[in-house]
């Protein structure tokens, strides 16, 4: 999996493979190579934004101001 790609580069690309997709153009082989690339990058998108979200944790904690998630502090 490309984890060099950052958050933003590897979303660039999959809103660019999904519109690819809903063309409908692309030959079957293609198709098929296009959506497994979306797969990694969702997975690689998910990944960076679970890091993210942990250190926000960890900040907030050492912070002390530390909220109940979907809390309006």
């Amino acid at each position: 999996m490309d984890t060099e790609r950052t958050f933003e580069e590897a979303l660039e690309r999959l809103e660019e493979i999904v519109g690819l997709l809903e063309e409908g153009d692309a030959p079957l082989e293609q198709a098929m190579t296009l959506y497994e690339e979306g797969v990694k990058l969702t997975a690689l998108c998910q990944q960076k934004l679970s890091v993210a979200e942990r250190k926000l944790d960890q900040i907030l904690e050492q912070d002390g101001t530390l909220r109940e998630k979907g809390g309006n502090s």
